[in-house]
């Protein structure tokens, strides 16, 4: 934006110091600049000089305001936090601000940016240095000869962790001649196609398809690890030197625990911390100003900044202090960033530009030159044209140049300058202007977090709210609600499987045999009484994996052959058939139900939603439509609204809310616990300011006398917005005119609460909102019974959790609360039996005496609950000991730690919604999942805490409930009848019935359609190992290949293949068309194919003669019809076609046209 650098030239100090840095005169210090000034003045000094920028800052708060107005400028800032050491042993940890850091170190090292910003503390750890970070970036350009010989051994070496398929930054797989890897400063993983040594494609891909996006010329590969080492062996041989040196007190166990690192190196493995060997590992480590040569180094409020570093600088030093008593650390390996002398020292020597507010005595810089800048911030423009009109006749009428900025849209600016001319102020839109314009105001699009005037320039910028533009958005592509579940790719043998015809068996894996001198592969599956089955893979369909209700139901194997199965499916069939009905006349009663129509959005509403004071994201913009769109509908709304913790749900709502109150109806908001309903009517209140809106509240908070007074109130229709717990579905309780249901929490009300809900509301408008929908809603929504908005995409500000998976160990566990309390913040320790709590909490106050620590659990009374949440929000606890009853608490922004004990017992929904109760402010915040020592972990649990520390990223609640159906089963799907029934076929089974039953009861066709097909012909069908190595991955293929139902289909499953595999062998090809000619076969009714000599035999259960006509009107004279006890066509094979196009030519020949009135079809029930 030239009119941003350009605006400054007339500042006489901005000049003087531009010729300062350029002579070298520096240290300068600048004061009486605000936020946005440094902003400008760090944009301006960067384009004119044309130098790039180091800018340190004392929070991560600040440093992220930094980047996004920035961002707003023109540049594209870099934003480097910090990382956490881990000095002890723990035995993972979520590793994205590693993964940050090193894009942010990489970029800069290869000078690839204009400004990086960064917090002191982060500033100063020890880092890799340039040198070793720029040997360690391979560059890969397509056409050329890969750098190295063995990309995946360089990969490794560089830090990247092997896995079968990429699911994060720092990760990469091998398959063939096919490499794919996530780089941290990528904003997508890459995929690396090779040709002997040459790269031959470098492509971008998607994570959830696994499907390549956009090629790429040249793409460089930064190292994943901050700390890594060639040799272990010479590292081995530097850690015994160091223990053979050590004398003193703690000497001894501290050369236990050198040693023992020692040797895990020489085995081969790993040290129990890396972190703690950098001052080993590198001779001279580094830290950013290594990577800051040649650019300027700015400083924001230089006091702010040495404070945050004399407190980092402390707390890392306590830390030291414990270590070396525990003998965990010892001297020499104690030094993990520079201190405060060595950052003066380096201020001074490269010489920094320091930005202050207020001019400030004494300084322990020399500073060469002192400005003193005029300037003022101006308060964001609400948007009213008057206030803005008398504003720029001001600034006119001073002989100002003047530039607003109207916000991201072009049109709102083109709109601004015409009525800004009607009000006669000489207004000018303009796309992109070169300088502002003496007594003019020039209207472009944009917007900052503050305006700003500066006299002496005769400048004065207004500014509309800020834009996003911060941050590039990655777009998601839409996901196929159905095809969440890929379950067979997570089989291990051992595991239970549903067979379609034959039923429960155990999977005992892949097996290739040889039939008629053909090699196909086999799933081996056992049956009860020892029996095997082989299953063709070309038939995977038809298996799926068993997920029951719960973990620990002893299931029952079938027998082959035998009628049990049979009898099982029908008596579920049946079963599934009310549920069915059931299910149709709900929806058409919904459908039928006349409901309110609203009006659309109206002017009130725009200005309601205006007056939201963050930005919102895209997500919540579609919710938002959605949502109000069903309101306008005449038929009632019945629609989930699933977002992570914190991610605007309630936003969304209240916009819903306001709608509904507008148009003269009243909205309930139904929550489960009282001090939510507390914590809601205090955010609607907020909310609602300014608009005649009344809000009310019915809950144990309001005396008896209140609640009547309200009840009243609400009969006479003198309450707008309602909020209350389950006393609100009391009897008594009676709505004038209810036009909408909000219900928060979904997951905690009953089923005779949501029954009576029910009944209160057949003819309004429900909305629920649910963080992690419980599954039975899940797979309502996914079914398509209801409707579903899905919020995927964080806020701008929220961090991730910094997650660590360890066993409990009250030393780490100590230092992780007292490093809370040392920032002023609040810590949940979660510790979940009511009988040992307060031993707990007495355990803790003893450990550190200075904090204060209250419990909470759920035998207390409701009165006693609130008390403590009361005393939480008011900071008059500093460490909360609670049972899992934190899970629905309230929002406790200043809370940033949480340990949890046993965290191996808790489901993964349950972990996730825990883990979502800290991080609610722009503060970093850290989980700590701790199981007991020594225990062995169940397979079960130790899914579930990869799983929690995968998915640290936000976001991830929705995919969360996914994975927790598949690993804790379905539950209760539509009520305990159902419970048995689907313990008996398991869950996939069980949807397909109900979609069976669904479609019978619309009336759709499907009925005719045989539900296998058996093909035996002798082609190679399988996928080699040589192909694709990895089970899982081999299933999951085998699993898409068998699902292909149409020649798109094929042509679809052909194409994805060569993108993640390279080119399929011949016997894949086979494969695909076996799987397509199959479904076309049952398609027709056609249930085995089988080949004798040169003819085949197709086996119908009851001859269609028009299939018959039609295939023998198609091949004259090789068909011939066989109408004995097991009735078929026989096929004739021509000279030169092989079995396949034979069976092809005969099942198009049959093939019947599609009507169209059937490819329609209201209510869909997928398979989840």
């Amino acid at each position: 934006m030239g009119v941003f650098d350009r605006g400054l030239a007339g500042l006489p100090a901005y000049g003087a110091l531009s010729a300062d840095i350029q002579a070298g005169r520096l240290p300068a210090a600048v004061t009486g600049l605000g936020h946005i000034h440094k902003v400008h003045f760090l944009y301006s000094l960067c384009v004119s000089l044309g130098r790039r920028a180091v800018l340190l800052v004392a929070d991560e708060g600040e440093a992220s305001r930094v980047c996004e107005d920035l961002a707003a400028f023109g540049a594209h800032p870099l934003f480097l936090p910090a990382r956490d050491l881990s000095l002890r042993r723990v035995e993972s940890t979520s590793r994205e601000y590693e993964q940050m850091r090193l894009g942010t170190l990489a970029k800069m090292a290869a000078g690839d940016y204009d400004i990086a910003v960064a917090c002191v503390d982060a500033a100063v750890q020890f880092t890799l240095p340039p040198a070793v970070l720029l040997t360690r970036t391979l560059t890969l350009r397509a056409g050329l000869t890969a750098p190295v010989p063995n990309l995946p051994a360089a990969f490794t070496a560089a830090g990247y962790e092997r896995c079968d398929q990429i699911e994060g930054p720092g990760q990469f797989a091998v398959r063939g001649g096919i490499l794919d890897v996530y780089p941290a400063d990528c904003p997508a993983p890459v995929r690396i196609e090779l040709w002997g040594d040459t790269v031959d494609t470098l492509s971008f891909f998607d994570l959830l398809s696994q499907r390549r996006t956009e090629s790429l010329e040249a793409v460089s590969i930064p190292p994943a690890a901050e700390i890594m080492y060639d040799d272990p062996q010479a590292l081995a041989e530097r850690i015994e030197a160091l223990a053979a040196g050590l004398r003193g007190k703690n000497a001894a166990a501290a050369k236990e625990n050198l040693l023992a690192d020692a040797e895990r190196l020489r085995g081969g493995g790993q040290p129990a911390s890396f972190d703690k060997y950098i001052p080993l590992i590198y001779e001279k480590p580094a830290t950013l100003f290594d990577y800051a040569d040649g650019a300027i180094l700015f400083v924001s409020e230089m006091a702010k900044v040495r404070e945050r570093l004399r407190t980092s600088q402390w707390q890392l030093q306590e830390d030291v202090k414990t270590l070396l008593a525990e003998g965990q650390l010892c001297r020499g390996l104690t030094d993990y960033a520079l201190d405060e002398v060595g950052v003066l020292a380096e201020l001074e020597r490269r010489g920094a530009v320091l930005f202050d507010t207020f001019a400030r005595s004494g300084s322990e810089i020399r500073i060469n030159g002192l400005y003193n800048i005029n300037a003022r911030q101006l308060p964001v423009w609400s948007g009213g044209l008057e206030l803005l009109t008398e504003d720029l006749r001001d600034i006119l009428h001073r002989g100002m140049a003047c530039v607003v900025l109207a916000g991201s849209e072009t049109k709102n600016a083109e709109t601004l300058a015409a009525d800004l001319t009607k009000q006669g102020i000489p207004a000018l839109y303009a796309p992109a202007p070169e300088a502002p314009v003496k007594n003019r105001v020039l209207v472009i699009r944009g917007g900052l977090s503050a305006g700003m005037e500066y006299p002496d320039a005769g400048l004065a910028v207004i500014t509309h709210g800020r834009i996003a533009g911060g941050r590039q958005k990655l777009r998601r592509p839409k996901r196929d609600k159905a095809a969440e579940i890929h379950s067979l790719s997570e089989l291990t043998p051992g595991d239970y499987i549903v067979h379609a015809a034959h039923g429960i068996g155990l999977y005992q894996g892949i097996h290739q045999l040889e039939v008629q001198g053909v090699v196909k592969d086999y799933l081996k599956l056992q049956y009860d009484k020892g029996d095997t089955l082989y299953v063709p893979v070309t038939q995977l369909d038809l298996v799926s994996k068993y997920i029951g209700t719960k973990d620990e139901v002893k299931v029952k194997l079938h027998r082959l052959g035998g009628q049990e199965w049979q009898k099982t499916k029908s008596r579920v069939r049946a079963a599934v058939k009310d549920i069915a009905k059931q299910l149709i006349a709900l929806y058409a009663q919904r459908m039928a139900t006349p409901g309110f129509a609203f009006d659309p959005d109206g002017e009130w509403q725009y200005d309601f939603e205006r007056r939201f004071e963050y930005e919102e994201t895209d997500d919540q913009l579609r919710c938002a439509e959605e949502i109000k769109a069903d309101m306008e509908r005449a038929v009632p709304m019945d629609r989930l609204l699933c977002g992570d913790v914190g991610f605007g749900k309630t936003e969304v709502a209240l916009r819903a809310a306001f709608k509904c109150v507008t148009q003269g109806k009243q909205c309930a908001v139904l929550v489960p616990t009282t001090i939510l309903a507390f914590q809601h009517y205090n955010t609607i209140i907020k909310r609602f300011e300014g608009f005649p809106v009344q809000v009310d509240m019915l809950s144990r908070f309001r005396t008896s006398k209140q609640q009547e007074e309200t009840i009243r109130k609400l009969r006479r229709g003198e309450v707008d917005i309602l909020v209350g717990t389950h006393r609100m579905l009391s009897k008594d309780v009676q709505f004038h005119n209810l036009g909408l249901m909000i219900v928060d929490e979904e997951q905690r009300f009953g089923v005779a609460q949501k029954e009576r809900l029910k009944e209160i509301s057949p003819h309004v408008d429900v909305l629920t909102l649910s963080a992690t929908p419980i599954p039975r809603t899940l797979n309502m929504a996914m079914s398509g019974i209801r409707d579903m908005s899905v919020i995927e995409e964080a806020p701008q500000d929220r961090r991730p959790v910094q997650t660590y998976v360890l066993e409990h160990d009250n030393g780490i566990l100590t230092d992780a609360i007292r490093r809370e309390l040392r920032r002023g913040g609040q810590v949940y320790y979660l510790h979940n039996r009511v009988e040992t709590i307060e031993r707990c909490a007495a355990g803790i106050q003893m450990r550190i005496p200075e904090a204060r620590v209250g419990f909470a659990h759920g035998k207390m009374t409701e009165e006693q609950l609130s008390d403590i949440w009361r005393q939480l929000l008011e900071h008059e606890i500093d460490v909360l000991v609670c049972t899992t009853i934190i899970e629905t608490g309230v929002d406790v922004p200043n809370a940033n730690t949480l340990i949890i004990e046993n965290a191996d017992r808790f489901g993964l929904s349950q972990l996730h919604q825990l883990r979502g109760r800290v991080g609610r402010s722009a503060r970093r915040a850290f989980a700590y999942l701790t199981f007991v020592r020594g225990k062995v972990l169940s397979d079960v649990a130790s899914k579930r805490l990869e799983a929690i520390r995968e998915f640290t990223e936000f976001g991830a609640g929705f995919k969360i409930a996914m994975r927790d159906m598949e690993i804790r089963g379905a539950g209760n799907l539509l009520g305990a009848q159902q419970h048995g029934h689907m313990e008996a076929v398991g869950y996939e089974m069980y949807l397909r019935l109900l979609g069976e039953a669904v479609n019978e009861e619309k009336g759709l066709p499907g009925a005719n359609r045989e539900a296998e097909c058996l093909i035996d012909l002798q082609v190679s069908a399988h996928i080699p190992e040589s192909y694709i190595s990895t089970n899982a991955q081999r299933l999951d293929v085998y699993r898409r290949i068998a699902d292909i139902r149409t020649h798109e289909d094929s042509l679809d499953v052909y194409d994805e293949l060569i993108d993640r595999f390279g080119e399929p062998p011949e016997a894949v090809q086979g494969l695909i068309d076996v799987a397509l000619l199959r479904n076309m076969a049952a398609d027709v009714g056609i249930y085995e194919v089988k080949q004798q000599q040169d003819s085949l035999l197709l086996y119908q259960r009851k001859l269609n003669m028009e299939t018959g006509s039609r295939m023998s009107a198609a091949l004259k004279g090789r068909v011939m019809i066989s109408a004995g006890a097991k009735p078929y066509f026989a096929v004739k094979i021509k000279p030169g076609l092989t079995p396949l196009d034979t069976l092809r030519e005969a099942l198009e020949a049959v093939r019947p046209e599609e009507p169209e009135e059937t490819k329609q079809g209201g209510l869909k029930i997928q398979k989840v």
